[in-house]
């Protein structure tokens, strides 16, 4: 990758990178600084999360930094960057940058102060939900560099306490997303509000039409700059697509959290109300859940952003529009407990985890009434998705047993008092029943992992079906070898009524209480269907389907196997007419 020292920043940004611990730049830090690209109007697609923000702070500085400002300040230290900055007199505003979410902004803002923390530069946000007479003060004594949601820069520019006129370069950060959220019009105003001539640059995860229009009507011979292909735009997140059954989604979510054990996971519900209903699940089971959604007031959601940053929460569960512009660093795991509505808002909610070269996972839950609609999704999205089944509790407690041998808590160096406590403990009670308090301890931090079924069903466009055809001659289709030690049953189900193995298998596993290991062969016939079960769960089984609900279909108990069909009944003969007179 190439190096910050090769892309010709000013000295007073090159200093305050390097004092950052940064030395290689991001492709699209590169892409934006290629010398060719600096006097035109830019139209970039960029992943969230990529390092875009360094990226146009690095093009702001060319109209921020003039003159003497280009250099380090009196020692090129941060503090000497301040002292310039308290003592030059206020000038109009030169450089503008708009996000979709206060949080976003905010996030924006506490970069570029400490890229600019070397030069006479002043930064400041402006959001909504922030005090306006705070605003207000700031303006007045000037602002080099505003950075603001578009409802809350309307609002000031209305009051005419912001002032425009000298914008040299606008920044539309995540511009996709504000057209999502419905700021085309306010966006449209504060644009309209600048130079015509200025310079504008437009960064998004995604492009599509509306952006396009957008683009068309406030750039000028807009260089595009695309960063997203099938490589840099997903190579860090590993898309997963995994089986569930629609009533077992809930513990699919518990086992995910359980088995990719992420610092921090955000899980995507559909509306309010699932979200609500998924944090208090999460809570009930023993996970720290955090909750982000459009009812919260703006300081329900500072408590919450609060918890998932010191680790007081480790999982958060969001709507999509809550979760704009949110930044966890620590964000390993994103499970979409509900499909997203398209393939753009796929990219935007996978796209919180993977950020600036950091690994991440992406979780589709997929119902098999679902699979079309999630096929579609990964389709126009361009990831390579990998199906598999939910993570099951014995492989989750295998996990558990080996992350118990990592436990920092038993590699830390032990005080004297540690040691002489430890002493009496292993006089007193022995090393076994330590060591067994110890796991029991251990053990009890973690929420206890789900029996979970998986439906078995695979997408159409991969590979051969999965129930191949069975003995010819027979009528019948087998979904695998017939299994030892098995009873047969028959239900009252076949062809005619569509039977198929790819909803009968889940529903015998929901109803009848079994492991699809419990299930031999299933031969399907004109009226009928018969089902080999493992002698062990035939009685269990033959209870839980005769009880009453939704999925009532007779089962009886049949001997001689499930190879022939059943004989057809005869039909009853036509009795004479009797004849009239």
């Amino acid at each position: 990758m190439t190096m910050f020292s090769k892309l010709g920043l000013p000295p007073a940004l090159a200093e305050a990178i390097a004092a950052r611990g940064y030395e290689q730049a991001m492709p699209v830090q590169v892409a934006v600084m290629e010398a060719s690209n600096r006097d035109r109007d830019l139209l970039v697609s960029s992943q969230t999360g990529s390092g875009k923000t360094l990226a146009f702070g690095a093009l702001l500085a060319r109209v921020l930094l003039v003159g003497d400002c280009a250099q380090s300040s009196e020692g090129g230290d941060a503090k000497a960057g301040k002292h310039a900055r308290a003592q030059r007199k206020a000038k109009p505003t030169a450089g503008l940058v708009i996000a979709p979410t206060r949080e976003l902004a905010n996030q924006v803002c506490a970069e570029l102060t400490w890229l600019f923390a070397r030069a006479p530069v002043r930064v400041a946000a402006f959001t909504g939900g922030s005090d306006i007479r705070r605003d207000l003060k700031i303006l007045h004594a000037g602002v080099d560099l505003v950075v603001g949601t578009p409802g809350r820069l309307v609002d000031l520019l209305t009051r005419g306490a912001l002032q425009l006129e000298a914008v040299e370069s606008a920044v539309l950060d995540e511009a996709d997303e504000m057209l999502d959220m419905g700021f085309r019009e306010d966006l449209e105003f504060i644009l309209d509000a600048a130079p015509e001539d200025r310079r504008t640059l437009m960064f998004s995860a995604t492009m599509p039409k509306s952006i396009a229009a957008l683009a068309k009507k406030y750039q000028r011979n807009a260089l595009r700059i695309e960063v997203t292909g099938d490589v840099g735009g997903h190579a860090d997140i590993e898309y997963r697509a995994v089986r569930v059954e629609p009533k077992e989604t809930e513990k699919a979510v518990i086992n995910l959290l359980r088995f990719y054990d992420s610092p921090t996971a955000l899980v995507f519900c559909n509306t309010r109300d699932s979200v609500r209903h998924l944090q208090a699940t999460l809570q009930e089971r023993g996970f720290a859940a955090a909750v982000l959604s459009g009812e919260l007031s703006q300081h329900e959601r500072n408590l919450s952003m609060q918890a998932l940053r010191d680790g007081r929460a480790r999982v958060c569960v969001a709507t999509d529009v809550a979760a704009r512009g949110l930044d966890l660093p620590s964000l390993g795991l994103v499970i979409h407990a509900e499909l997203p509505h398209d393939a753009e808002a796929l990219q935007h909610r996978s796209g919180r985890t993977g950020r600036a070269g950091r690994k991440g996972v992406s979780v589709l839950l997929v119902p098999h009434k679902s699979r079309r609609r999630a096929e579609s999704l990964i389709a126009g999205a361009k990831v390579e998705v990998e199906w598999a089944a939910p993570p099951s509790a014995e492989e989750i407690r295998q996990l558990d047993r080996r992350r118990l041998l990592q436990e920092p808590l038993l590699n830390e160096e032990p005080t004297d008092e540690d040691s002489e406590i430890a002493a009496l403990l292993l006089s007193e009670l022995g090393a076994d029943k330590i060591a067994t308090a110890l796991a029991r301890v251990l053990r009890a931090r973690l929420p206890e992992a789900e029996d979970v079924v998986d439906p078995g069903f695979a997408p159409e466009r991969r590979g051969p079906r999965e129930f191949d055809p069975g003995p010819p001659g027979k009528g019948a289709r087998s979904h695998k070898e017939p299994m030892p030690d098995a009873v047969w049953f028959r239900l009252d189900i076949g062809r005619t009524k569509n039977a198929d193995p790819k909803w009968l298998l889940p529903m015998l596993c929901r109803k009848g209480g079994l492991n699809r290991a419990d299930i031999g062969a299933i031969r399907i016939f004109p009226t009928d269907t018969k089902v080999e079960i493992a002698s062990s769960a035939a009685g269990s089984f033959l209870k839980n389907m005769r009880r009453p609900g939704p999925d009532q279909i007779t089962v009886e108990r049949v001997d001689g196997g499930g190879d022939a069909e059943p004989p057809k009944k005869p039909k009853p003969k036509k009795k004479d007419k009797p004849k009239t007179a």
